[in-house]
């Protein structure tokens, strides 16, 4: 019986999964994006990190995407980035996610003058322009990519936050959260035991579009010359071949290219998240 309620579980699963083309195509150009960066120094020819003697080489058989001012291989240094854009865009958005709940949870859930306090300091950090915030911390603190990721996540938490709140407002006045109350339960451990997990879901499709988000803050701040030097990242590419865009388009070209389509590939994966927890009554003809 286990195994038969598995099976089903898991056709259910790949049905919602098939049936939402958004999900699906990101699904399948994320796990490619994952293999990309895992089997990295298989797939490369050279180091991204090497300099060479070859200095802006077009696009051709021995360079696939060219060299850059440096004689650094771009095919190299993009399949390198990958692994750079999806640790920031998935750190910082746990850490978004993880803040958010718990505010969000606790304020929906408890009301009363803890919920004004936070919902005053969420407002606070919502009207704050989030990425001259970030620029700031990031010069203070010092640009590894450890502080930018913390950075990230620590501004970004206001929009879960707020999802989270409205869904554990609608909770606290649902039976079976009263009916866990009236019979002793702690307040705390309701929150962790039915607030949180009956009303996170909008909140994962918001995390999941907020990595894109992340990918370009970092991007972003590449670009500016305020990331970490020491990793490859696509902003720094862009960046770099600014000065070269005369003579050397392919470089802040395709580097430019690839943020996008990542961007573009988690912003389809939350889209059909979403599409799948909200879906919209289909229009009668």
């Amino acid at each position: 019986m286990v195994g038969k309620k598995k099976n089903t579980g898991m056709v259910r699963l790949m049905s919602i999964f098939g049936s939402n083309g958004k999900l699906m195509a990101g699904c399948t150009m994320l796990l490619l994006l994952i293999l990309a960066a895992i089997f990295a120094p298989f797939i490369t020819t050279r180091s991204p990190y090497v300099l060479g003697s070859d200095l802006l080489l077009p696009p051709g058989e021995k360079y696939p995407l060219g060299t850059d001012g440096l004689g650094r291989d771009v095919y190299s240094m993009l399949i390198y980035g990958i692994r750079t854009s999806l640790l920031v865009g998935v750190v910082a958005a746990l850490i978004s996610a993880v803040l958010g709940v718990l505010f969000g949870a606790f304020s929906g859930y408890y009301g009363g003058r803890f919920d004004q306090v936070f919902t005053e300091i969420n407002n606070i950090f919502l009207m704050l322009p989030a990425f001259f915030l970030v620029l700031i911390i990031v010069a203070l603190f010092g640009s590894s990519l450890l502080n930018v990721m913390i950075v990230i996540g620590l501004t970004s938490w206001p929009s879960n936050a707020r999802l989270m709140r409205a869904q554990a407002m609608s909770l606290r006045e649902r039976t079976f959260v009263r009916s866990a109350l009236a019979i002793g339960e702690s307040r705390s451990r309701i929150v962790f035991r039915y607030i949180i997990p009956n009303g996170i879901f909008p909140v994962v499709a918001n995390t999941t579009m907020g990595i894109g988000g992340a990918i370009l803050t970092e991007a972003g701040l590449s670009f500016l010359g305020l990331g970490d030097p020491n990793v490859v990242s696509w902003g720094q590419m862009i960046n770099q071949g600014r000065a070269y865009l005369s003579t050397g388009w392919w470089v802040s070209t395709f580097a430019g290219a690839a943020t996008l389509i990542v961007v573009l590939i988690f912003y389809l994966i939350g889209d059909g998240i979403n599409e799948i927890l909200n879906p919209k009554p289909q229009k009668e003809s």
